[in-house]
This record gives C-alpha cells, structure tokens and sequence, in this order.
C-alpha cells in the first residue's frame, strides 16, 4: 500500500510531509514549480492504482451478480451496462486534468495484484462466492485508503498552485520570464 510514511525517501512521503509546503512564499519560483510537477506526478500515479483497482473491483462484482439467480436471468447486455455505467461511484470529484502520465505503472499494477493474488482476478468464474466477497472487501480498503492519499496530494497541488497564481497575479513572478527561461528579478 501507498500508505504515507513521516521521513521516508519515496515522493509520496516527501509531498505529504508537511514541510513540503511550508514557506511556499518564501521558495524560489524554480523550486515551486518543482515541487508542483512532483505532487502532479504523485496524484497521476495514484489516479492510475485507483483506476487498477476500479477495475478489478468492477470483475469481481460483475462475477457475484452474475452468480446470483436473480441477476442471472437479466440480459447480458444488462450486466455489461452495469459494470461500464459506474454507478457506484461519486462524479462529485474534482475532475482535474492531468498533465502527466503515471510514471510508475508496473510498480501500481504489481500492488493492485499484490492486494488479492492475480490468479483469484483474472479466474473469477473458479472462485468460490467467500473468495470473492473476501476480495472484494481487500480490493475496496484498498481502493479507500489510495483515494485518501490522492485527495491529500490534490490538497498539496493546490496549495502549490495557489502560490504560484499569486505570485503571477501580484507581479513577482511572470508569464514573459515563464516563457523565456530567466529567472524573475529577485526583491
């Protein structure tokens, strides 16, 4: 799991370690901007596990309402409708447009794997239902405890952005030094 760690070396514990934006006021502009690329990199990647686990969340209970005699007899077409409309979860999130693309895909799908074993996925139909629901409760803490982690470093990524719209907006920093590479004056 992602789960956050106080000094520890990996970006996830760097960006949400508190120092990360402390002083914002008081870093370079370079610095800043640095700072907001790793956090951005951080909530693509766990934008990208969270999207893993939605998915095989979406297998497993796909399979169980499939097993269940009453669901079976709807139509296929039904089943395909319930699992592609996702349903289940908010569209109440923040809808960010990611810049970057999840630097560390293997690594997240090796931890979504690790959460319940692949062979117990990508076999569903050979499962027994207490496999499945004790899957699909792994799959779902999981997903839980990734969401929380990502609202924390969208929480960062805006307290960075907000820095850097001040600094555009009351002059100490502009588009024309942006664009041309030099550092702002320094004052």
């Amino acid at each position: 799991m992602t789960t956050p760690y106080a000094g520890g070396r990996r970006r996830i514990d760097r960006v949400l370690d508190p120092g990360f934006v402390a002083g914002l006021a008081d870093l370079e502009l370079a610095d800043l901007r640095t700072r907001r690329r790793e956090a951005e990199q951080e909530e693509a990647d766990l934008s990208y596990l969270r999207r893993l686990l939605h998915g095989r969340i979406d297998i497993v209970t796909a399979e169980l309402r499939h097993r269940d005699p009453v669901a079976a007899e709807a139509a296929v077409a039904e089943h395909l409708a319930d699992v592609l409309a996702d349903d289940q979860r908010s569209t109440r999130g923040l809808g960010r447009h990611l810049s970057v693309e999840p630097s560390r895909v293997d690594e997240h799908r090796r931890a979504a794997e690790a959460v319940v074993a692949d062979p117990l996925i990508s076999d569903v139909t050979h499962r027994s239902d207490a496999e499945l629901q004790s899957a699909l409760a792994r799959l779902r803490r999981h997903e839980r405890d990734v969401s929380t982690n990502r609202h924390a470093v969208q929480t960062v990524v805006d307290a960075l952005s907000a820095e850097l719209t001040r600094r555009y907006r009351d002059g100490s920093a502009s588009v024309d030094t942006l664009l041309s590479g030099q550092r702002p004056p320094s004052g």
